[in-house]
């Protein structure tokens, strides 16, 4: 291992801002698909519509079925000060990891609509806040909170896409076989997908679904010299039982986003653990053990999501290939187009 693959500066990158997609492809599966075959080192450029013709035979499909709650709450302080507030994640049933814009004390109540509060409880030294949200002086459990974030929330667009949200993103920023809620950003990879192609997938391949509530630590760069420094942050996960049996079984795996790949080898390091906290960081020094090939988007220059395609394939195939996708003019970050690793 060189050290090359080990400093965070061998994951920048130029990107043209115009190559930010801040819209989604329309329909879903029009967007690009950029295909490298590891065995023999080519690339295909094609369309998400023939996503399954380059699956391989035998292979077993995982699916992250999160679903992004509107975690972006906009409120104001007794002083009439306002306030934006972005859930990170919930840390158990009643506290609650948040980012609040601008200076906040232990202590303070924000007010939002519909008579719900939150009081800031503890100040993080990584910028965040624990809160408790209330309604009617009692402190909400998470899954009673959910329904009220659906009337006044927003949907939290990644910071890269500077517009306010619309009517079009609740629909589109959420794959369509979204079940459980709890993430605050959305799994990308899975966006592509159409009803229509997501049921012939399914329907023609092995799958199973695994839940990764996708926390906003998902966007943080790493700000360390070398990237093996870097606090991965937590998110709460779940296998079900069809994915464990296909995890503990000999089949060839394709993993549909960056999301489910840290899960299934969070998994496969902590075997028979099916629900928890994971926090694994995969990168050349820690590449999969289980995951055979990898669906993902275009990611951020020195981001952890970078890293972990360089895992499959090597920090200068990872930029070579990147460099290719700009060449070929493909969009990238969330909204962007698709690339799969064979």
């Amino acid at each position: 291992m060189s050290n090359f693959e080990l400093l965070t500066s061998s994951y920048d990158f130029l990107l043209p801002n115009e190559l930010i997609a801040l819209e989604p492809a329309t329909p879903r599966d029009a967007a690009k698909l950029l295909v490298y075959d590891r065995k023999t080192d080519t690339i295909i450029h094609t369309y998400f519509y023939e996503f399954e013709n380059f699956i391989p035979s035998e292979c077993a499909l995982i699916f992250n079925n999160t679903k992004v709650i509107k975690a972006r709450l906009f409120g104001q302080k007794k002083s009439g000060g306002k306030v934006e507030l972005l859930i990170n994640r919930a840390l158990n049933a009643n506290d609650i990891s948040v980012y609040i814009r601008g200076k906040m004390k232990s202590g303070t109540e924000i007010f939002f609509d519909k008579g719900l509060v939150a009081l800031v409880k503890e100040l993080k030294e990584d910028g965040s806040r624990v809160v408790n949200f209330m309604l009617h002086g009692e402190i909400l459990r998470f899954e009673e909170l959910l329904p009220i974030l659906d009337a006044i929330g927003h949907v939290p667009l990644p910071p890269y896409i500077q517009r306010a949200d619309n009517q079009e993103d609740a629909r589109e920023y959420q794959s369509v076989f979204a079940l459980h809620e709890g993430a605050v950003a959305a799994p990308t990879a899975s966006l592509h997908f159409t009803p229509e192609q997501h049921a012939r997938v399914c329907k023609n391949f092995h799958h199973a679904y695994i839940t990764l509530h996708v926390g906003s630590g998902t966007f943080k760069p790493v700000e360390t010299e070398v990237i093996t420094q870097h606090p991965m942050h937590a998110e709460y996960y779940e296998i079900s039982k069809e994915a464990k049996e296909l995890l503990d079984s000999p089949r060839a795996i394709l993993s549909i986003g960056t999301t489910s790949t840290r899960t299934i080898e969070f998994y496969v390091r902590n075997p028979h653990t099916t629900q928890g906290e994971a926090n694994l960081f995969l990168h050349p020094n820690n590449k999969p053990l289980r995951v055979n090939h990898l669906l993902t988007n275009f990611h951020l220059p020195k981001s952890t999501l970078l890293m972990l395609v360089a895992s499959f394939v090597g920090v200068q195939k990872a930029q070579e290939i990147y460099k290719n996708a700009i060449k070929n003019n493909y969009r990238f970050y969330s909204y962007g187009d698709a690339m799969l690793v064979l």
